[in-house]
């Protein structure tokens, strides 16, 4: 064990030297962005890019003190369990590398509600501009002149108007959409229209009416979810790190001589060890949970 640390440590001094005009924050923070930029799935760039641009990012800052905050507490369990600077460090060091993936799970959270709410801008103004031009292409044309759509909506939106031009019927293009955006909502007014277009209505202000305020109810929900969520999130992460401390519980009822002498058994170990995993695992589901698809059925 003191010879994997003492390496990695000797690693990272090497690569420091190759840099010399530096200071460790940006040397740091340097390497972990092309480390991001040379192995991130495009499509997670894609997204990290919005979220950048919604100005929702992390700053570098913020991740420095994501790193301190993961390494010390991981550091403390790891020395609270086994009263050993190595285990210490090694179970800090594997805390960093989860940063990546929790920053992944925050930017698609971030993403999925930027998407929600602009389907749901889509599919409340296609509605108003439907009631005036009596017409699925204009209005679409209309939603995308409007300006108050984005990107990518946006962009497929435009799509959408090239493939109803082009094929002469709306069929397409509104498949295209709904297995692009698998929302309740767009599935349901897409068909209303479809309905209309094909077979005619004979209210079909009524029905939309009707589809306008259905869309608000289910808005309303999710928007309610959103804030259960975030209350459970809380919950959940105290919980959760109560958990790790249980072990200062035992070690009260057993003497720390007892507890030493106890770890020093290498099954004892095997089990600290199974609890350190299972209650990181534990947080990490809660983690995914809450940064699950907003508004996706």
């Amino acid at each position: 064990m003191e010879l994997i640390i003492l390496l990695l440590i000797a690693v990272f001094i090497v690569l420091y030297r190759q840099n010399p005009g530096e200071n460790v924050y940006k040397f740091f923070i340097g390497n972990v962005s092309n480390a991001y930029e040379k192995y991130a799935p495009y499509s997670f760039k894609s997204v990290r890019e919005k979220v950048k641009e919604l100005g929702q990012e992390y700053t570098a800052r913020q991740y420095l003190s994501q790193i301190v905050l993961f390494a010390g507490f991981a550091g403390l369990i790891g020395y609270l369990y086994f009263y050993s600077i190595i285990w210490s460090v090694l179970y800090a060091l594997v805390a960093i590398t989860f940063i990546p993936y929790l920053a992944y799970l925050r930017c698609q959270r971030v993403y999925s509600e930027y998407i929600f709410e602009q389907i749901q801008t889509y599919c409340t103004n296609v509605i108003m501009e439907f009631n005036t031009t009596q017409s699925f292409v204009k209005s679409l044309e209309g939603v995308r002149d409007s300006g108050i759509i984005e990107d990518p909506v946006l962009s497929d939106i435009k799509k959408m108007i090239d493939m109803s031009y082009e094929n002469g019927t709306i069929d397409e293009s509104i498949e295209y959409f709904n297995e692009k955006y698998p929302f309740y909502m767009v599935k349901n007014m897409h068909q209303l229209f479809y309905q209309i277009t094909k077979e005619g209505a004979r209210d079909a202000g009524q029905s939309l009416e009707n589809m306008s305020m259905d869309i608000d109810a289910l808005v309303e929900g999710v928007y309610r979810d959103q804030m259960d969520r975030r209350d459970f999130h809380t919950r959940f992460l105290t919980f959760g790190v109560a958990l790790f401390f249980l072990i200062l519980a035992l070690q009260y009822m057993l003497t720390i001589n007892t507890y030493l002498q106890l770890i020093e058994m290498w099954y004892v170990q095997i089990l600290l060890h199974a609890i350190i995993i299972i209650n990181a695992f534990f947080l990490l589901k809660g983690e995914k949970y809450y940064n699950a698809d907003v508004g996706v059925e």
